[in-house]
């Protein structure tokens, strides 16, 4: 990782200890790194083929890198090696060069329940946390946003990125291959802040959620995501065991409980934007994405429960404000 202009970025925004700190510690965690594959993802990414692209396209479902014409069919064979090599692809689709990424998840779909309903990104400064391979990140580009910077800690999403920028290495997207916590004690200023899928993995969402108000500037604009569980009490599932096959999904509250949690934590003109069943439609095996998918976790005689017997996840989409 060697983008200046996320440091720059971050000390033209009063972030300029948040910057300091980045600087000493990415260098560090990354030289550092014991992940057995990391070292392997990373030749994949710098044995693909440099080659200058003609085009791209941020703002269209599928997020495209490139033509068909600006490289050989041998060079687009050796890219396809290379990406497989960093396989399960969780986020996209994304086109390079003609050759498809059909991920797991048809992030496209969650975008579209979204882009209309959000306040204007052009020209804001972007916080994604939980942005995985940084999909959503270069649609919100794709939309003119002056910067985003994603946030998670897994290195096979970010070795995917790095794939990605590879390609398009001025954009104006940096991923921090660090965890939440990471942010606890910052105060930081960012215009819009995403924080989609997470929640209900913490163990303290009433912390998350003055977490992220912490990153926002006043009067900022939070876009949280959840699963939610039916029902117009203040009801909360605490799982006992997996839920849909997930070991780290710590509470799912009902929508009305989640509008309460972020109220509560400070938010003001809160309101829900979409609410819609997960569906293989969207979350499904793919050829990059080989393992098991929504299907799979779903009870095989009644969908509407997971195969544990919980309900089966229905996502809401929530925007609020920070005071």
């Amino acid at each position: 990782m060697s983008d200046q202009k996320l440091f720059e970025i971050l000390q033209e925004n009063k972030m300029s200890s948040f910057a300091n700190e980045l600087k000493k510690q990415i260098p560090k965690f990354l030289d550092s790194t014991r992940h057995g594959d990391f070292l392997r993802w990373t030749s994949s990414v710098n044995d693909l083929p440099a080659i200058r692209i003609s085009e791209f396209d941020m703002d269209s479902d599928c997020i495209v890198v490139g033509s068909e014409s600006d490289c050989s069919d041998f060079e687009r064979k050796l890219i396809g090696g290379q990406l497989r090599q960093l396989m399960p692809w969780r986020k996209g689709p994304y086109n390079l060069f003609g050759l498809i990424l059909d991920a797991e998840w048809q992030s496209n779909m969650k975008w579209k329940r979204l882009e209309g309903h959000i306040k204007s990104l052009k020209n804001k400064l972007v916080l994604d946390i939980g942005c995985g391979n940084g999909y959503y990140g270069w649609r919100m580009l794709g939309k003119s946003a002056q910067y985003v910077v994603g946030i998670d800690p897994s290195l096979l999403f970010y070795s995917q990125f790095r794939a990605i920028k590879k390609y398009l290495p001025n954009s104006d997207i940096e991923i921090i291959p660090f965890g939440v916590e990471e942010l606890s004690e910052k105060e930081l200023y960012f215009d819009t802040v995403f924080s989609m899928g997470v929640i209900y993995h913490r163990r303290e969402p009433a912390e998350h959620l003055k977490q992220l108000s912490k990153c926002l500037k006043s009067g900022g604009e939070l876009v949280i995501e959840s699963i939610v569980i039916d029902g117009d009490n203040l009801d909360v599932l605490i799982p006992k065991e997996p839920y849909a096959k997930m070991k780290n999904v710590w509470s799912i509250p009902s929508l009305k409980l989640l509008i309460k949690w972020i109220n509560d934590a400070g938010f003001k003109n809160t309101r829900v934007i979409d609410t819609t069943k997960t569906t293989p439609k969207e979350q499904r095996v793919t050829k990059w994405m080989q393992f098991e998918s929504l299907d799979d976790f779903l009870d095989q005689h009644d969908k509407d429960k997971t195969i544990e017997g919980y309900p089966a996840p229905i996502r809401s989409i929530v925007v609020s404000e920070k005071l």
